[in-house]
């Protein structure tokens, strides 16, 4: 026996069977385990608790929530707390207090989101300011982390001043308001501008009542548009209108301001309900009108730039702010009206004579065509009458064709003077619009700037020729080429036709003569003067039946005239002397009677 054992004996009073059977004399293992749960806390699924945190890893974080085993969560969960400990107190949402083999499972994340979610609500109904911590961008705005929500930032919210670059605000931790939650989504959208924004109106109020038309002040380009620039002015935003930037024109305000730029500004008109302040940048400086050029008078040549061009005509710069109207009627001395972009365009570089110039209007009508000579001052000269030239057909109507000699030079063929023998019904038969014609002048209207031309005076005319061809009773073979309600068409030779009526154009049969034969044609009537020529088929027959019958009627009129007696003429001068012989004569025709009967 050993020195430790040897005075050691066993307590008389042990309880050898408590202590082999892990339980007090007495009590049941029901019992004691009842008495252990009760030292434990009550956990249900899905409630969110409080916990200690036991132990922390690289990996995983165990919380003890004071139930009889500890939940693990993956320390991604807390890698927003940096600064987490072993001792802190965390709140954590029980997925399950026992899975399969017995383990507590619990979330800190979700305990956060259901914990943030009742606090952005609150904030919403509270208008709480909340802050929030700016994770990255994304289209549109930005992302925000509210008490573990992620939040969307409008960039139109950001500020009240438009945000050229977001990236700057990545990072940071700002205050927000929250002004809109979707419920079904659970999406939240927060507002940093309507934090200042409030601050802003009382502000702009205050800024407002300050104003007075004319006043000038600093501000600062705060926006470009097409249609003018926005201006701070400390608080509340001017508009310097497009036309009021400069007094030249400009067509893109970016060339004369840029973003930031701080510049003088005039007020020249504001509106206390609809908080629009008008602003002027022009106005600053004097009118260009004032500084022109006092010796400047109408027949003056001056030279510009082309700044807008319309159909009616163009406006030439000819110093920045003061600028002139060529009208279209003044860039040619043709009267064919067009349009203004038929002789200029934007940006070109033009000499003009100054027509008017009203300086108190600031108005001034510029020429280009006085740059040339009028043709119609030597008209006569280069276009005497009983000159040929060569034209070109602009338009027609139904009396003439209207042709170009040269540019604003213009003259008419009238229908009539086309043709000598061709019977034109439109000159869209004759020739084209743009194809050249050969015309001579027959006379000049120098007032009305017009010339009468003809296109057959070129050539001799035919119908001298045709006066002896043609004559009346003449007979011709003649095509019928048209057959109208009043007659036919008949063309005698190439350019020569005529005219039957429905009654000249019975054969001899009694049929009436069809289109496209050839028969032969008398002339019933020529007239030079209105170029006409009458024919007639049916008098081709009936004449020489007529004649017929007349000569057959003359000679029986003859033979019975042979058969009387001839008595001798006597003469107006008769004498005394002849009166006995004409006695006598009478007694021997009575004679002669007497013997018939």
């Amino acid at each position: 026996m050993s020195e430790l054992t040897k005075n050691v004996k066993p307590l008389d009073d042990f309880n050898w069977e408590e202590f082999e059977n892990g339980t007090p004399a007495g009590v049941s293992r029901e019992e004691l385990d009842k008495a252990y749960d009760e030292t434990l806390n009550k956990v249900a699924d899905h409630q969110v608790v409080e916990g200690t945190v036991i132990s922390i890893d690289k990996k995983e974080v165990v919380v003890n929530i004071g139930y009889k085993s500890d939940g693990i969560i993956p320390a991604s969960e807390f890698r927003y707390n940096p600064d987490l400990k072993i001792g802190d107190k965390v709140e954590v949402y029980v997925e399950s207090a026992e899975d399969k083999k017995g383990q507590l499972i619990l979330s800190h994340k979700k305990a956060r989101l259901s914990k943030s979610w009742d606090e952005v609500n609150a904030a919403l109904e509270q208008d709480a300011i909340i802050q929030g911590f700016i994770k990255c961008r994304t289209k549109g705005g930005m992302i925000v982390d509210v008490f573990g929500i992620e939040a969307f930032l409008p960039g139109s919210q950001i500020d009240v001043h438009p945000i050229r670059d977001y990236d700057q605000f990545v990072g940071k931790t700002m205050e927000f308001k929250v002004v809109k939650i979707n419920q079904e989504f659970r999406n939240v959208v927060v507002s940093h501008k309507a934090l200042i924004e409030a601050e802003l109106e009382a502000q702009k109020k205050e800024i407002i009542g300050r104003l007075e038309k004319g006043q000038i002040l600093e501000g600062t380009v705060k926006n470009i548009t097409n249609y003018g620039v926005f201006v701070d002015l400390g608080g509340v935003d001017g508009l310097i209108h497009i036309t009021d930037l400069s007094w030249g024109r400009v067509d893109d305000p970016h060339k004369v301001v840029e973003l930031d730029q701080k510049l003088n500004v005039v007020i020249l008109d504001f509106d206390d309900e609809k908080r629009r302040i008008a602003l002027g940048l022009k106005q600053l400086s004097p009118h260009p009108w004032d500084a022109l050029d006092a010796n400047l008078k109408v027949g003056d040549h001056v030279k510009g730039k082309v700044v807008v061009i319309a159909d009616y005509g163009a406006f030439v710069e000819i110093q920045p702010g003061v600028e002139g109207l060529i009208h279209v009627s003044e860039m040619s001395w043709s009267q064919h009206l067009r349009s203004a972009q038929d002789f200029l365009k934007v940006g070109d570089d033009v000499e003009a004579v100054i027509l008017t110039l009203d300086r108190d209007e600031r108005k001034m009508s510029l020429g280009i065509k006085q740059l040339r000579e009028d043709p119609w001052e030597a008209i006569e000269t280069k276009y005497p009458v009983g000159s040929k030239h060569t034209a070109k057909v602009r338009n027609f109507t139904n009396f003439g064709v209207f042709v170009e000699l040269e540019e604003g030079v213009d003259g008419l063929i009238h229908i009539s003077d086309l043709s000598w023998t061709k019977k034109v019904k439109h000159p869209s038969e004759f020739t084209k619009v743009g194809e050249p014609i050969d015309v001579i002048v027959l006379d000049i209207d120098k007032e009305n700037r017009r010339l009468s031309l003809g296109h057959k005076q070129l050539e001799d005319n035919p119908w001298d020729a045709f006066e002896e061809k043609y004559t009346v009773g003449s007979i011709h073979e003649g095509k019928i080429i048209e057959l109208l309600e009043k007659g036919a068409v008949v063309q005698l030779e190439e350019n020569v036709e005529g005219f039957a009526t429905p009654k000249h154009l019975v054969k001899e049969d009694g049929s009436q003569a069809a289109n496209g034969e050839t028969l032969p044609f008398k002339v019933i009537e020529f007239n030079k003067d209105s170029k006409r020529i009458i024919l007639s088929h049916s008098r081709t027959f009936e004449d020489p039946a007529r004649e017929e019958k007349k000569a057959a009627a003359k000679k029986t009129r003859a033979a019975k005239k042979d058969d009387t007696p001839k008595i001798e003429n006597v003469a107006a001068s008769t004498t005394l002397g002849d009166i006995d012989a004409l006695a006598q004569l009478k007694a021997q025709l009575e004679e002669g009677e007497g013997k018939k009967k």
